[in-house]
């Protein structure tokens, strides 16, 4: 068993080997909560969320911590009089976990925010002061700053040297001995709210962004751990100060450093400018949360994600497949759901999953295995059951098994009347083509879509399932369009 995952820090892929094989210890950067989710945000917690499905699946165990920074500039300046700082942070705070829990990213082990490790920063800083890798600003400010000159490992993450870093504008440059020092506490300023100042022996002031993660990772994972993560925009500053205030603590801190790329819109960068910044929650009010997932966790964790109608359209089309085989499936075994207990998952997702989280690798499997699957119940053959199971696995695997959808098969009064208004549409829908009334049967299979009800022609008959609001055609069990009156 051998777990390959890229090293930012390595610039390279690198065996996977924790520090304790029976708990891996993961800690990912969450979100800034000044506003709502945006579609970028779930994809980078969706990217973590798959991959620690992936190594609970090969470890057993992951303790993942991801942070919510909850006092922040942006924050500060969001609140209005009617709305204080903690009060927005904390909305803002549910609208991520909802998002998050809509589309299946399961809630962290640990997910403290920024102003409950206060503490924990201080007594940080007051070490980095004292390993002389950190100062107080001589006009009595409060500021404090990391003097990034007395740290030669300074530029370790992205191999860069100070020189050719941009200046740090994380903070105002009153009292900084060197234009790239970066802040670890901001001195109080007239007119911030009195609320959002803590007692420190520098003075009253608040903490620095980067000194939040640095603290609340070593407060609970300690002071070496296996995994950071974070967004590719997170590489510098944010990753590269904290590596760098940790280390000169005398912390080991990441033994590995792991990095999901970015989202485009239609092809363009996200941008408020452009008016392009795509909600989650315009998302998740016209598309099935499950098609979000599977559109947004498709591409490999660390490629650009371009996020389009047609995304959306082909993942939906991509679970209507699947769902339909699974559908298939339970009709051939008599409707038993009892078929679709998991089995092994096969060698071939394994390498794929195991192989950097190869996650466009691992549904091409599971496309292969839906194909064969079909084709061998057009074969009347019980490989079929047995391809259900590994289907079922790597859905699971994959945060994708809901997509089982079995409400063909739920028995109870409402399935019974269902079925029997749904059978007598099918039956006029047939007299209606063995006549040759094309219209009329155009006309009831477009009121059978509309219902969200997909139908399957096979030789044994018609068959129905419940489906999500179809934005494409619904589809054959071999993904070719139905036969319609404008291509027959």
């Amino acid at each position: 068993m051998t777990v390959r995952l890229y090293d930012t820090q390595a610039q390279a892929l690198r065996d996977f080997v924790p520090l304790d094989p029976g708990n891996v210890t993961m800690y990912v950067c969450g979100p800034t909560v000044q506003s709502g989710p945006h579609i970028g945000h779930l994809r980078a917690a969706l990217g973590f969320d798959i991959l620690r499905r992936w190594l609970e699946h090969r470890f057993g165990r992951v303790t993942f911590v991801r942070n919510v920074t909850d006092i922040d500039d942006k924050v500060l300046a969001n609140a209005t009089d009617g709305e204080p700082w903690w009060a927005l942070a904390y909305r803002m705070e549910l609208e991520f976990s909802r998002a998050y829990a809509e589309i299946g990213i399961a809630a962290p082990t640990y997910e403290p925010r920024a102003t409950g490790s206060i503490p924990q920063m201080i007594e940080l800083i007051e070490l980095l002061i004292a390993r002389g890798h950190a100062y107080r600003a001589p006009d009595g400010s409060g500021d404090v700053y990391f003097d990034v000159r007395s740290w030669r490992e300074y530029g370790a993450l992205t191999h860069q040297s100070v020189d050719a870093m941009e200046a740090a504008t994380d903070a105002d440059p009153r009292g900084k001995r060197d234009p790239h020092d970066f802040a670890l506490w901001k001195g109080a300023k007239p007119g911030e709210p009195a609320d959002a100042v803590w007692s420190a022996p520098w003075g009253a002031g608040r903490p620095g962004w980067h000194i939040e993660c640095s603290a609340m990772s070593r407060r609970y994972l300690g002071a070496e751990f296996d995994i950071h993560g974070g967004g590719l925009d997170l590489r510098f500053p944010h990753h590269e100060n904290e590596l760098a205030q940790s280390t000169a603590a005398g912390d080991a801190f990441a033994r590995y450093w792991v990095h999901n790329g970015l989202v485009t819109v239609d092809g363009q960068k996200m941008s408020k400018s452009l008016g392009n910044v795509a909600l989650a929650a315009d998302a998740l009010a016209t598309r099935d949360p499950l098609v979000v997932r599977y559109a947004l966790g498709a591409a490999h964790y660390r490629s650009s994600l371009d996020v389009s109608d047609r995304a959306f359209d082909e993942a939906e089309a991509a679970l209507d497949r699947i769902q339909g085989f699974l559908q298939r499936v339970l009709r051939y075994a008599g409707a038993d759901p009892a078929v679709l207990v998991h089995s092994a998952l096969p060698d071939a997702f394994v390498a794929a999953m195991d192989d950097d989280l190869g996650v466009p690798q691992a549904l091409a499997v599971l496309h292969e295995t839906v194909r064969a699957g079909n084709a061998a119940i057009d074969a009347d053959d019980a490989a079929a059951i047995d391809a259900a199971r590994a289907v079922n696995a790597m859905l699971t695997a994959l945060g994708l098994e809901r997509a089982q959808a079995a409400e063909a098969v739920v028995a109870g009064p409402e399935q019974a009347a269902l079925d029997a208004l749904v059978q007598t549409m099918i039956v006029q829908r047939a007299d209606a083509r063995a006549t040759k009334d094309w219209a009329a049967a155009d006309r009831i299979r477009e009121a059978i879509a509309a219902a969200g009800i997909a139908l399957e022609d096979t030789t044994d008959g018609t068959h129905w399932s419940l489906s999500p609001a179809q934005t494409t055609p619904p589809r054959g069990a071999d993904g070719a369009e139905p036969r319609t009156k404008e291509n027959r």
